[in-house]
């Protein structure tokens, strides 16, 4: 912040004039001594001083809230600030990752990114990204995209969010790639990509009744070894609790990180 003061001096001119005719020299009429110095002194004591905002204002980065983002136009270019939940492996210098914020989330496909920069997606990171939105098969996401780290930022975390009461209602799209549970679930069948262990699992699970599909993405954690064969070894019938990012295909299609087996 800079200041400048405005300084008005008043140029102060005193003359004493003699009126009427005379034939006598005029007489000199002494003038009083003035202190010009302390006049301004005085005046620059009374004049306030004027704050003036001189530093740049910040442009506008474009960055959208949650909210515009969702209701932005297919193929519009977007930026958002996110954060990291979970990432699928790297390859040819891109990743595939899932985010979100106290507001929703957000599944970015194929993201520009060295392997240098995928080591550090670490879950609850925050970064900002613009790419274009698009959609496939029902899933809305950020395609042809471009990051950077939020220098100085803060984590966030998601907490999964208990859907189970949303499974069959027009709702559950309303959250779309978030951190989500659904609770006591019956297994009626467990499938492989291409008829064999060693890549996705295709899991189908009813509640009520009505049966939905789940998935264990082999990019995303296929190479735990354990989980996997967790969940190749389920069976018709067992109860379980899962948690996943809710991915859609056609329909609801969670991308599941945990199961439990009651």
């Amino acid at each position: 912040m800079k200041k400048f003061t405005a300084v008005c001096a008043a140029a102060l001119v005193l003359t004493l004039s003699a009126c009427g005719k005379t034939t006598e020299e005029p007489v000199a009429v002494p003038q009083p001594d003035i202190d010009t110095d302390a006049i301004v002194e005085t005046v620059l004591e009374n004049v306030p001083d004027v704050d003036v905002d001189t530093e740049p204002q910040p442009e506008d980065d474009g960055v959208m809230s949650y909210a515009d983002y969702a209701a932005a136009a297919l193929d519009d270019e977007v930026t958002v600030v996110t954060y990291v939940q979970a990432h699928q492996s790297w390859w040819d210098n891109k990743v595939t990752v899932y985010c979100q914020d106290q507001d929703g989330a957000i599944f970015l496909y194929e993201l520009a990114c060295s392997e240098e920069d995928a080591a550090k997606l670490n879950e609850g990171v925050q970064i900002k990204v613009t790419g274009f939105k698009s959609e496939w098969a029902g899933e809305f996401e950020i395609t042809d995209a471009t990051f950077e780290f939020v220098e100085g930022g803060d984590l966030f975390v998601a907490a999964p969010k208990d859907l189970t009461d949303k499974l069959g209602t027009d709702e559950l799209i309303d959250y779309q790639n978030q951190k989500v549970i659904f609770t006591d679930m019956t297994v009626v069948s467990v499938a492989f990509k291409n008829d064999q262990p060693g890549d996705d699992i295709y899991l189908t699970l009813s509640k009520d009744d009505a049966e939905y599909s789940f998935c264990l993405e082999y990019y995303l954690n296929g190479s735990d070894q354990e989980f996997y064969d967790l969940v190749s070894g389920l069976e018709a019938g067992q109860v379980v609790d899962v948690e996943g990012f809710l991915y859609w295909y056609e329909g609801a299609n969670t991308h599941i990180t945990s199961v439990t087996v009651k």
